[in-house]
């Protein structure tokens, strides 16, 4: 894990090295710079694999250059097939032999999680790993600038300008869509694309889509559990390869016990973390993790925050961050990943992507329920009915979509409804306006082999939710504190499996994540796997109320005249009494940036 940066056309050396420098926590072991005439190309290092200074980067071969942020977790096979002459023995010179035998087509034989940055002479070429897992943000001004945070590109911009855009999509899907930033100026590559620069052309490729694994492939349930199972295993196994010390997050759920299993199957007892909150139990995992953690023989730390925590380490969270991400489990997260760093660990693994993959949202079957009212005859009075009764509530908007024929599910991140928007909004939101967001996502399902809903829900949620929403969070708050994140469940080649049985398969028994249950029914105790999913939920609305922080959601407002003072009142009040809690406490995200930059 790195931060890879560049600077293609003019650039002052001095700038250049200060952007840099603003990406230094995500490799503190070596920063290397490649420096010519209208070249600044550059990466700081987080030693993983190989830590010997000969894998050091960027790394040159003739007229290749290399920046790679990120893991080759089959660096070790694809060596066997290609003839270049190694000198190290980690996973960066694979990318550049890879590149020499296939061309940029090397990518698709690449299973990982990686931002790389390729220069063959005088042509660029940008890549974000399938599933999102690495981030990579550029911009095309005098020079092209590109970066591994929004931070490192921020000094490079002539004045800060809100990117409506990026504000539009966050206060609906939580996180900004791509290629949008909150930064006018500032894009970012969606996953599964590439970036070529070429005589000063910039243009996008797509290299990747989960949609085109044909469907329906394995249709019988015992040879898909058989099928998932196989991949599972080997897509953990993989990722327990470093030559650092490993650790392991762990809550009370499936999830991560199941990661630890597999692990501990292999021979590797990994040190497990787990976080609690003094004074609210109905959020805290400790109990339930450490029952976990007996069970499959492990060793668990349990890391306890309070108000005073929370507070204190906020404003550095959402500084780490860059822009606006509404989860506030990022705080709590950040402060567990500041404890493993502290105990000497540098890498961890982490359950993201198992509830998108294996339907572990219990919305996910409310939504397949739902979507049978579009089949009515007589649906007419029920479209004038919701038309007519304006309500708040989310299911209520469900069946307003479905009686109006658009579309239903709009990730899981679905938060502002652009009737709330509008409501709230001191401008005009057209209802289903957020949906030129979803397009090009729909778009392509719709021109696929795919025709279950259920494909639809995992697909925008693996490419929204999960990698501009969870892997956001998950990739700053870890490197935060130089710390590797893996996240075995988002391997292309597991999910691809998934996206090729029978979607009812998933579904069928109205159970969640029936699949991943079935793999792990005589591996893990009835307790873990009958336990009622909490997530990462935490106190966040009652530190936020209790510190009086909220009240910088109204002074904000004072300033900007974005929102409307008497619904906006609404909104807080209500967050209170414990509905929209994540709404408010995206509206307070909003107002911690909209204060540092734009005010």
């Amino acid at each position: 894990m790195c931060a890879i940066f560049g600077i293609i056309g003019e650039y002052d050396e001095a700038k250049a090295k200060v952007a840099l420098s603003c990406l230094s926590h995500r490799g503190e072991d070596f920063c290397g710079i490649e420096q010519r005439k209208n070249l600044f190309f550059a990466h700081q290092r987080l030693s993983i694999l190989d830590t010997h200074s000969r894998s050091h980067q960027p790394l040159k071969h003739e007229k290749i250059l290399l920046s790679f942020n990120g893991e080759i977790y089959n660096f070790k096979e694809l060596k066997k097939e290609l003839d270049f002459d190694f000198k190290s023995d980690g996973d960066s010179e694979v990318i550049i032999a890879a590149y020499l035998k296939w061309g940029v087509d090397f990518v698709n034989h690449l299973r990982g999680m990686f931002a790389i940055a390729l220069l063959d002479g005088e042509t660029l070429y940008l890549f974000r790993d399938r599933l999102g897992k690495k981030p990579l943000f550029y911009m095309n001004a005098q020079s092209f600038i590109f970066a591994s945070e929004i931070k490192g590109l921020t000094p490079f911009l002539n004045k800060h300008e809100l990117n409506e855009d990026a504000l539009m999509s966050y206060l609906s899907f939580l996180a900004p869509t791509p290629p949008h930033t909150f930064f006018k100026g500032i894009k970012k590559l969606a996953c599964g694309e590439y970036l070529i620069l070429k005589d000063g052309h910039v243009e996008i490729k797509r290299y990747f889509d989960l949609l085109d694994t044909p469907s329906n492939i394995i249709t019988n349930k015992d040879e898909a559990i058989h099928s998932l199972e196989k991949l599972l295993e080997e897509s953990i196994n993989l990722r327990l390869n470093a030559d650092v010390p490993m650790a392991s997050l762990l809550s009370g759920g499936i999830d991560s016990a199941t990661l630890n299993y597999y692990a501990k199957k292999r021979g590797v007892n990994l040190h497990t973390y787990t976080i609690g909150y003094e004074g609210f139990a109905k959020y805290d995992e400790r109990q339930n993790a450490l029952q976990s953690a007996e069970f499959l023989g492990l060793n668990n730390t349990q890391v306890a925050i309070n108000q005073e925590d929370f507070i204190l380490a906020c404003g550095t969270v959402l500084d780490t961050l860059d822009e606006p991400l509404n989860d506030p489990a990022a705080i709590p997260l950040y402060l567990l990943f500041g404890q493993i760093k502290k105990d000497g660990y540098k890498v961890v693994l982490s359950g993201e992507g198992s509830d998108e993959l294996f339907l572990g949202y219990r919305q996910y079957f409310e939504y397949l329920d739902i979507e049978k009212a579009s089949t009515l005859a007589h649906k007419n009075w029920l479209k004038k009915y919701f038309h007519g009764n304006f309500s708040m509530n989310r299911e209520w908007e469900w069946y307003k979509r479905i009686f109006d024929e658009t579309l239903l599910f709009r990730t899981s991140g679905d938060k502002f409804t652009d009737l709330q928007k509008n409501n709230l909004m001191r401008r005009n939101v057209k209802d289903n306006e957020s949906l030129k967001y979803l397009k090009p996502y729909r778009d392509r399902f719709e021109a696929s082999t795919h025709s279950d809903e259920s494909i639809w829900y995992s697909y925008i949620d693996l490419n929204l939710f999960q990698a501009e929403h969870f892997l956001t969070k998950l990739d700053r708050v870890s490197m935060a504190h130089g710390i590797e994140s893996r996240t075995p469940f988002l391997d292309h080649k597991l999910a691809c499996g998934i996206f090729s049985i029978a979607p009812k398969l998933r579904y069928e028994d109205g159970v969640t994540k029936a699949l991943l249950k079935e793999i792990m029914k005589n591996k893990l105790s009835e307790k873990i796997l009958k336990r009622k999913k909490k997530g990462f939920a935490n106190p966040y609305m009652e530190y936020l109320i209790n510190s009086k922080q909220i009240e910088l959601i109204k002074e904000v407002n004072k300033e900007t005249g974005m929102f409307k003072t008497k619904e906006l009142d609404e909104y807080i009040t209500t967050a209170s009494r414990g509905s929209f809690k994540q709404h408010v406490w995206g509206l307070y995200v909003l107002s911690v940036w909209l204060k540092k930059w734009m005010l």
